[in-house]
């Protein structure tokens, strides 16, 4: 992934609502975040992701506003752009919410980099600004390519589920992965002759979205991954390639595998809550956009906790809805994942003060459909 040079940077214009997140067009990148409450947003581009300054400021007033959704569009962008956001607002009830010192991860972000940086500055209590942040990278929308690698589609009756964890499954002696493969998705390849073997039909894979490690206490480290930071972007200790670009190549090489062996690939997705815990919590991401919005609160602003993690993500509500089937689509269409399985599932299915709700927005029951479906 080069590094961006000022030189890259054009003319901007209003851009489009849609897609969500970060979009390559024929002229540049359109970026689009959603943030009801914001009254300016300014889009950071940085030289790559260590860098401690953007590269450039970009201010987005009303006029790149299209009702809750806010965008622009920049000339001369392309793939691997690293970029973050700022939001301004007023105060919302707990005194949390909008601070324009913390820069914002994109929650629609398809890679993230800035981990170094951003583990140095959680090493000394430092806020995410921009020498201490995660940082979106601007990735491809490819579609799984599944006339190469079609999906398997087991009859429920003759499936057979293997739950396994990255890291720890493909490390540790006797562990037939080479290692420099040992601890990734890649290397997750090298052990499909095991479990076809053993007659498994479907591997599911423990939480391999992008999320804190250090998020554990007692200055531990959290092995199991049910932390996110992101919902699109692959973690990055289960990568063999250090560049965020490749990432979601290597998503792909794993599922063609699997699929050519026969076998579907599950993943344990948790959206029920986020790394940012409590409104004591880091300010990372959905929180600066609209902390309100994405999390249940009382009227005082004090979190409600059903998820045992400090904070609720507030699925009942549309735009919160959205992003999570936009995380779906992400991984089944473009990555080419064949189902889910919902960490804490029905901590979706709360309404507003987490009152049950009769017919839940996400309680839909997942069973094998055209990914258009999803």
């Amino acid at each position: 992934m080069g590094a961006i040079q000022a030189s890259d940077l054009s003319a901007t214009r209003i851009g489009h609502p849609w897609p969500l997140g970060a979009s390559v067009t024929r002229r540049g990148v359109n970026f689009s975040v959603v943030a009801p409450l914001a009254t300016r947003i300014e889009l950071l581009i940085f030289a790559d992701g260590e860098a401690r300054e953007p590269l450039e400021v970009i201010e987005l007033d009303p006029n790149h506003r299209s009702g809750e959704h806010w965008h622009v569009e920049v000339e001369g962008l392309g793939l691997g752009c690293c970029y973050g956001y700022r939001v301004f607002g007023p105060i919302q009830a707990g005194s949390h919410g909008f601070n324009p010192s913390k820069v914002l991860l994109d929650p629609c972000a398809r890679a993230v980099t800035g981990w170094e940086g951003y583990q140095r500055g959680a090493a000394v209590g430092a806020v995410p600004n921009a020498s201490a942040c995660l940082k979106g990278v601007v990735t491809e929308r490819d579609r799984f390519d599944f006339d190469a690698a079609p999906r398997p589609r087991h009859p429920w009756q003759k499936t057979i589920i293997y739950e396994l964890h990255v890291g720890g499954f493909t490390r540790g002696n006797g562990c037939p992965v080479p290692e420099e493969r040992q601890g990734t998705l890649l290397g997750l390849i090298d052990t499909l002759p095991y479990l076809q073997e053993m007659g498994v039909t479907a591997i599911e894979l423990l939480p391999v979205m992008a999320f804190d490690p250090q998020d554990a206490p007692n200055g531990r480290f959290n092995h199991w991954g049910y932390s996110p930071v992101s919902w699109m972007a692959p973690h990055p200790a289960y990568l063999v390639d250090s560049d965020p670009l490749q990432g979601r190549h290597e998503v792909r090489q794993l599922v063609t595998a699997c699929h050519q062996a026969g076998l579907e690939v599950i993943l344990d997705v948790v959206y029920n809550h986020t790394s940012e815990g409590n409104q004591q919590g880091p300010t990372l991401s959905w929180r600066g956009f609209g902390d309100a919005l994405y999390y249940h609160q009382t009227a005082k602003g004090d979190y409600l906790d059903v998820s045992g993690c400090g904070n609720t993500i507030a699925a009942n509500r549309p735009l919160v809805r959205r992003l999570i089937l936009e995380s779906l689509r992400c991984w089944s269409t473009e990555l080419g994942i064949d189902g889910f399985r919902f960490d804490l599932g029905i901590a979706l299915t709360r309404g507003e003060a987490l009152a049950p709700l009769d017919a839940p927005p996400c309680s839909r029951r997942w069973r094998r459909t055209p990914t258009s479906a999803i």
